[in-house]
């Protein structure tokens, strides 16, 4: 002990004594103490909470599942020092032409070899399709290098070119900002089979959800624009969640681009949801059209310019 006044000196890591409980208890005190405290050990029950997988997936523990799953990421893209995001969205069976006009060739062989098989003719069909619609991939590589060699992107980081992270549009979006040597973020989900992200992600900056809900949450958080290229089920969601956001003012007004006027007046007919009542003359106004990177661009700086915001600052979202 040391005497009145004196000051401790800080305590060394390891002790003198050993405290009591840094030894079990022995078999010579009790025969089946080193058995039952192997049981104790290894039961589930034991394991830390962080460390209990099981306790974690639980249906009790998906409140904590949900923050965490919001967490990993916003901290990433704090670190990263990522303000906001241009979300690109399109199709991932939109592939870059050359593989499109290969397959295309496959098609036309295959269908060549049995020219009545209505499969053959379906498959060809489409491919065909594909081939005339990957020119899409082109326009959003050259978005993403657009965006990519932006100052604001490019040099101070503060805005970054933001998709699902997955193949077809995705990709060409990310490798134009990744070739940009801008920072590219990709959101990807676990689905129940394997799946890759597109090699054009900045690494520490692919993050990878199990709840759609908070992946969508990441998509708008810092979104100051939404470029949707030609998709499918996926990218229909994303465009009408963030319709329904700007419609319902649940979260600020931002540039919602459709690219390929064609394309989505077919997969769309907004005029008959308006002229049927069931969304209002304005709402049809929410979103415009565009054919080229530079009519996407340009859109983006007039809709900004209108608004009377710098393209860098955003109001609060979600």
């Amino acid at each position: 002990m040391l005497p009145a006044g004196e000051v401790p000196g800080s305590a060394p890591k390891p002790r003198d004594v050993p405290l009591p409980w840094q030894s079990p208890k022995s078999a010579k005190e009790d025969r089946d103490a080193p058995m039952r405290l192997a049981a104790i050990l290894k039961s589930q029950a034991y394991l830390q909470a962080d460390e209990d997988v099981a306790f974690l997936r639980s249906d009790e523990m998906r409140g904590a599942r949900l923050q965490l799953d919001f967490m990993k990421a916003e901290q990433g893209l704090v670190d990263h020092e990522v303000k906001h995001t241009i979300v690109v969205f399109g199709s991932t069976r939109l592939p870059e032409p050359t593989a499109a006009r290969a397959r295309a060739e496959q098609g036309r062989i295959h269908l060549d070899a049995d020219p009545q098989d209505p499969a053959l003719q379906q498959q060809s069909k489409i491919a065909e399709r594909v081939l005339k619609r990957s020119l899409y991939y082109t326009i959003a590589q050259e978005f993403g290098d657009a965006i990519g060699r932006m100052t604001e992107v490019r040099d101070g980081g503060r805005i970054a070119l933001m998709t699902g992270g997955g193949p077809g549009i995705m990709e060409a979006a990310n490798r134009g900002a990744f070739h940009a040597g801008a920072k590219s973020i990709g959101l990807n989900i676990t689905l129940p089979f394997e799946q890759y992200p597109n090699p054009y992600l900045t690494p520490g900056l692919c993050f990878r959800f199990h709840y759609f809900a908070l992946r969508k949450m990441h998509f708008l958080n810092r979104a100051r624009a939404l470029v949707a290229f030609p998709g499918g089920y996926g990218t229909m969601d994303e465009v009408f969640e963030t319709l329904t956001l700007v419609q319902t003012r649940k979260i600020e007004p931002l540039p919602i681009i459709l690219v390929g006027h064609e394309f989505w007046a077919r997969a769309i007919d907004f005029p008959f949801l308006v002229e049927e009542g069931v969304i209002d003359p304005e709402d049809a106004d929410l979103f415009c059209f565009a054919e080229t990177s530079d009519q996407i661009l340009k859109i983006i700086a007039d809709w900004y310019a209108q608004a009377g915001q710098p393209l860098i600052e955003k109001p609060e979202n979600l």
